[in-house]
């Protein structure tokens, strides 16, 4: 999909968390799950935290002025439910960080940032940039 500059940072951070995902799947129930479980809870406090404080920040007040309260709520529900499951220490909640984090990236691509490109003006979208 073609982002638009204002939202393609953000859209190619989503690549590495689809890295973790799969890295999470892969590993969960193996002997190195604990070493690679906390290796992703460290790059998701380095890289995803502020890719979702970026979002909190920026995108979703930006969208909840256009009323789609839906979508933000949503997005803000993930995010709340991936910091739990990163905070938990069992292949249970390693497997559910990596299915849920996969799904909100591509729920994301397909669903937010489309309508975000779509229905935010175009001074809206330059504000998201800078």
């Amino acid at each position: 999909m073609k982002r638009c500059p204002a939202l393609r940072n953000l859209s190619n951070e989503h690549h590495q968390g689809l890295v973790l995902a799969k890295r999470a799947k892969r590993a969960a129930g193996t002997e190195d799950a604990q070493r690679v479980w906390q290796e992703i809870r460290d790059r998701f406090a380095a890289e995803l935290e502020p890719h979702f404080r970026a979002e909190e920040n920026g995108l979703l007040p930006a969208l909840e002025r256009i009323g789609k309260a839906g979508l933000v709520q949503q997005t803000l529900d993930e995010h709340t439910e991936l910091r739990r499951l990163v905070g938990e220490n069992s292949a249970p909640a390693m497997t559910g960080f990596a299915e849920l984090l996969e799904r909100h990236i591509r729920f994301e691509e397909r669903e937010l940032f489309e309508t975000a490109q779509q229905e935010l003006s175009p001074a809206e979208l330059d504000k998201l940039a800078h």
